[in-house]
C-alpha cells in the first residue's frame, strides 16, 4: 500500500492508522515493513497476509469502516496492489 498524504490530512491520517493497524493481527496479517518519507507526506506499507479471504475480511471489518470518515478527511490518496513473494 502506498499513500501520498497532503501536508493539512497528516494528523487524520495518523488517527486512523492508530485504529485500523491493529486490527491486522485479528485477520491474521503481520506488518512486514512500514516506512514514511522524512516529510510525512508518503507512507509504503508492506503487508503480508494468509489468504486472500483474510484480506477480504481485513476490508470488510466494521471496526474498520467504523473509522473510514478519517482516511477520507485526511485526503490521502492509496494505491494498493497485490503482490507475491518471489523468494
Amino acid at each position: 500500500m502506498t499513500a501520498k498524504i497532503p501536508e493539512e490530512g497528516i494528523e487524520k491520517f495518523n488517527e486512523y492508522e492508530s485504529h485500523v493497524l491493529p486490527l491486522l493481527h485479528e485477520h491474521g496479517a503481520k506488518m512486514e515493513r512500514r516506512l514514511q518519507s522524512p516529510d510525512r507526506l508518503i507512507e509504503i506499507h508492506i503487508i503480508w497476509f494468509p489468504s486472500s479471504q483474510s484480506f477480504e475480511n481485513y476490508c470488510t471489518d466494521p471496526r474498520r469502516n467504523e473509522h473510514i470518515y478519517l482516511l477520507v478527511e485526511s485526503g490521502a490518496e492509496i494505491e494498493l496492489r497485490v503482490m507475491k513473494d518471489l523468494k
